[in-house]
């Protein structure tokens, strides 16, 4: 495998025509990315039944799957693991997916967010058993999951189910590697021991790794002037042996025209560059106010529909850059047009399913307390 072939598109983050609306997708936009990305010699797409609340499947038929012939690329689709509740749930949901998609088959299927809560109820409906199923009938070619959560059930779910699975995709980048809450090192070294393949998730952790302070910013300036902060975190994942696919979600042009680069004239990451960012994801950490990868699992789980992303990045934007007006989104927009942060009932509800172990109620009351007591904008 050349490291050309590690680089897969992500479609949970397409271009939108309204920043609101996640079924808005810019299908002219994305249609061009999706022509570059495949011009340059890319062509693997991950999407999910749930992604941009069902669009993003749809946008993919259009762009991908009714303009190029089918050997041409390859599509990983994840069923709604949340989402099941009866056996017959596993077939219902593929069918629909393959019918989004317009495909007869996936190249890799996998189960959707294996963590504590839901591996009980992929178990309760035999999920791992029907992808078993999907893959000896050649509606997938390749099965696996994707996993949230500490090293102790991936052990568990691989001793019961490895030695059919062929992919288990991780949330991996610097900044989680050696973390605790996240154990990304303990759980690659995991399906490395079981034989089977890593695919990465996050490596620029939902944006948090690209999105830092002027500090750390000129810190990788001055350290390569020619490289971007992006590129650093790519080629961390991809210099790994067992890593053979590393996805990045895009919504922007240049974005995508960046991350082709970065794998079209790919560098293994040196010594030198590995310490670098070792000392990069400790600043970061401690700049951080809260290691939200925004991927929106706790909506799904919060009776009230707090936007607890939302309030996380404006919360971490303004710590990282006092100077910026983002205070005005707090008070002017969410607040105001969506639940407001205060509505935490504190029913601990989203706990399970946050993908970085965050206690959200807690970071929720801190976000109230740090606009309210020194970011008002009316004085």
């Amino acid at each position: 495998m050349t490291y050309k072939s590690k680089f897969g598109f992500g479609c949970m983050r397409l271009p939108l025509t309204n920043a609101d609306d996640p079924t808005s997708v810019n299908q002219e936009l994305f249609n061009e990315m999706v022509d570059i990305y495949m011009e340059k010699g890319f062509n693997y797409f991950d999407t999910s039944y749930a992604y941009h609340n069902g669009t993003s499947e749809t946008a993919m038929r259009k762009a991908i799957v009714e303009r190029y012939p089918r050997e041409s690329f390859e599509i990983c689709d994840k069923i709604p693991t949340w989402a099941l509740t009866s056996e017959s749930d596993n077939e219902k949901f593929v069918n629909e997916m393959l019918e989004r998609l317009g495909i007869e088959y996936f190249d890799v299927l996998f189960i959707h967010n294996i963590n504590v809560p839901w591996f009980k109820l992929a178990e309760k409906h035999n999920s791992f058993e029907f992808l078993k199923d999907m893959k000896k009938k050649g509606i997938a070619k390749k099965i696996g999951f994707s996993f949230h959560d500490k090293a102790n059930l991936l052990e568990k779910v691989l001793d019961k189910y490895g030695e059919y699975l062929d992919v288990v995709q991780l949330e991996l980048n610097y900044l989680d590697w050696e973390d605790e809450s996240i154990e990304s090192h303990k759980c690659y070294d995991l399906c490395t021991q079981y034989g089977i393949d890593v695919y990465v998730m996050e490596p620029l952790k939902g944006g948090v790794i690209v999105n830092q302070s002027e500090e750390i910013n000129r810190e990788f300036e001055n350290f390569n002037p020619d490289k971007s902060i992006a590129s650093f975190a790519l080629r961390f994942c991809a210099s790994l042996d067992n890593v053979k696919m590393v996805l990045c979600g895009m919504n922007k042009m240049e974005d995508m025209i960046d991350n082709c680069d970065t794998f079209e004239n790919f560098e293994v990451l040196s010594d030198e560059e590995n310490q670098f960012l070792e000392k990069m994801g400790l600043k970061l950490k401690e700049t951080l106010a809260v290691p939200c990868s925004e991927c929106g699992y706790c909506i799904k789980e919060c009776p009230s529909m707090i936007p607890i992303p939302e309030y996380f990045h404006i919360y971490n934007t303004s710590k990282n850059q006092p100077e910026s007006n983002i205070y005005r989104l707090y008070y002017d927009k969410l607040a105001d047009e969506k639940v407001p942060a205060e509505d935490c009932t504190y029913c601990g509800t989203c706990l399970d399913f946050c993908t970085q172990n965050i206690d959200i109620p807690e970071e929720l009351e801190n976000v109230c307390k740090h606009f309210e007591e020194g970011f008002s904008p009316y004085g």
